[in-house]
């Protein structure tokens, strides 16, 4: 199935491992792991963030195997999760700069189209998490206020 807004058909990436359990390689504990999760989120690193350096920097291999829990679950047990979903706020930075870009550039209509389908999946990603409760009932989208938004 083609990818919604895109050129492109199917997805590519690396594929997780069937089995859910920590590797056999891996010698940290998973209270390491936590209080790492902890001081990083104390920084002001986001939950993708914190994967990618405990990835690349500690050779993390999957979370969620070690803990049973995500990294965003982990935060928010100690008070660090962010009020917004991640990728919520980053689709609604992305229409922010194009926003800008737009009043700068008014005919460009490849960005005005650009900036319609962000604002499209906004309202999608919206809906959903209002569904899962995540967002309150009443939280809207509104163009003017963004930039405040993500501050």
């Amino acid at each position: 199935m083609a990818r919604m807004h895109s050129g492109a058909k199917g997805k590519s990436g690396s594929t997780r491992p069937p089995v859910l359990k920590p590797a056999d390689w891996f010698e940290r504990t998973p209270e390491w792991v936590t209080d790492k999760i902890i001081e990083l989120g104390k920084a002001g690193q986001t939950s993708s963030m914190i994967g990618l350096i405990l990835r690349d920097q500690y050779g993390v291999p999957l979370v969620k195997a070690i803990l049973g829990k995500s990294i965003t679950q982990v935060l928010a047990e100690n008070g660090l999760a962010p009020s917004m979903p991640e990728e919520l706020t980053n689709l609604i930075k992305k229409a922010v700069l194009v926003r800008k870009h737009l009043e700068e550039n008014p005919k460009d209509l490849h960005s005005k189209r650009g900036l319609q389908e962000t604002e499209v999946k906004i309202n999608r990603l919206s809906k959903y998490y209002k569904r899962r409760g995540v967002l309150p009932a009443d939280w809207k989208y509104q163009p003017e206020r963004a930039a405040t938004l993500i501050r």
